[in-house]
């Protein structure tokens, strides 16, 4: 007798969409069956034409606890993400206090987070002058891997590698074949806006900024051996050097986020400070680009980079507001509505949103709906029109660039390890 059967007939499965009954036994996926020879459980749930998808990883969540946990928490950022259909999460080693840059500050996220988490959660590490030392400790103590910027990040307790730094940094993680993963922006071409509006927001952090960087990232990581992977690709630029360092073999993969994917800089209101991010958000000519590279698999995968903040902090023009999209409850909704309209289907979503995260972080079981793996899944309405209201979401704070949009696509159920999620919390800390 098996614990649960979920029906769909559009289940989304590694060898494509398909009728299937997904079996859970233990919090595992047990087997995967016709939708006529589904076996007996305690427990059925037929979702009919809605789709059953695997649970969706986000590898690049800012949950900020402890220490500015009045932009966002633990409990509320998984409240989110269960919302959105994401089942794991890795938290960025910034802007928490301490920042995760060594054992004792790892160990202090982890005891703000026990208890109190929706979904899984996993921890990327910092690298900052000064930390590498603490590397290997942290590698061996369960971070994913390690961030660092190559340009200001926002909070002093967090400063960019310079050039030698970098290297050094590098050559140290290839040493025990971890992971780098960079915020890419280029200092010397960064400036502050010459005025408060988007466009010169938008002027003072040019496309070639990242493209550089990105540069420099492939030829150390060519030098060093190092796999690395390129954070948030908000320019189509640093499409042709990525491209040609994956055909050269360079151990390097990419990203972007769906606020680049979704927005685009002609259609930022006036005022509106919260489509502010770093890099920004670009053209629609650059989105399309953006599109083809995810097509083409330049880019491997699509996260929020959910960098909340209060609202307070998001005035009063964009040369001063923090530069942080919240998003994480509404990545996969945004993503759909645009994929579909351009062709993509439900497989590809999951490759970018669910495969290829939990891949890049080394999250085995994770992503896939697969026999062995974890029982992490979503019923998905893909035909569903969604209305957002920043001030129903469950991020502690009610700002978003897609108030008021109406998005494709309504999570109806998520799952993990084959529990519904409810208010009682029973994520694991990987």
């Amino acid at each position: 007798m098996h614990d649960l059967v979920i029906t769909s007939r559009r289940a989304v499965l590694p060898g494509g969409e398909r009728p299937a009954a997904v079996a859970v036994r233990d919090g595992k996926i047990a087997g995967v069956f016709g939708v006529d020879a589904a076996p007996a459980a305690a427990e059925r749930v037929d979702l009919g034409d809605v789709a059953l998808l695997p649970g969706l990883v986000d590898s690049h969540v800012h949950v900020n606890e402890p220490g500015r946990t009045h932009w966002e928490g633990f409990a509320s950022a998984t409240r989110a993400a269960a919302a959105g259909g994401v089942t794991t999460i890795v938290d960025m080693p910034l802007n928490s206090l301490p920042p995760t840059v060594d054992v004792a500050a790892l160990e202090v996220k982890r005891a703000a987070a026990a208890g109190r988490c929706a979904v899984d959660v996993a921890f990327w590490g910092g690298a900052i002058p000064g930390s590498l030392e603490h590397l290997r400790a942290l590698h061996e103590a369960g971070v994913r891997g390690f961030k660092c910027f190559l340009s200001p990040s926002g909070v002093d307790e967090f400063p960019p590698l310079d050039v030698t730094e970098l290297r050094a940094v590098m050559t140290e993680i290839a040493s025990f074949d971890g992971l780098l993963i960079v915020h890419a922006e280029d200092p010397e071409l960064l400036a502050d806006p010459a005025g408060p509006g988007y466009e010169e927001f938008l002027g003072s952090r040019p496309g070639e900024s990242e493209r550089r960087a990105v540069e420099r990232v492939i030829a150390l990581a060519r030098e060093t051996g190092v796999r690395a992977h390129i954070l948030h690709v908000s320019s189509a630029l640093c499409l042709e050097p990525l491209a040609a360092a994956r055909r050269e073999d360079v151990r390097i993969t990419a990203e972007t986020c769906p606020h680049y994917l979704t927005l685009a800089a002609e259609e930022v209101p006036e005022g509106a400070t919260q489509f502010k991010c770093c890099p920004p958000i670009r053209g629609e000519a650059n989105r399309d680009e953006l599109w083809k590279g995810l097509a083409e698999g330049v880019l491997d995968c699509v996260v929020s980079d959910h960098s909340p903040s209060t609202a307070d902090l998001k005035v009063p023009d964009f040369a001063a507001a923090w530069g942080g999209i919240s998003s994480l409850q509404l990545g996969l909704p945004a993503v759909w509505t645009e994929a579909s309209r351009r062709g993509h289907g439900l497989g590809d979503v999951v490759r970018w949103m669910a495969e290829a995260p939990a891949a890049l972080a080394g999250l085995a079981g994770k992503g896939t709906i697969a026999e062995g793996g974890d029982a992490d899944l979503v019923a998905f309405d893909p035909g569903a029109a969604l209305t957002v209201d920043a001030a129903a979401l469950h991020h502690r704070n009610p700002v978003t660039p897609y108030h008021g949009r109406t998005l494709t696509g309504v999570v109806r159920t998520t799952w993990l390890r084959g529990r519904a999620v409810s208010e009682a919390p029973h994520g694991n800390l990987l």
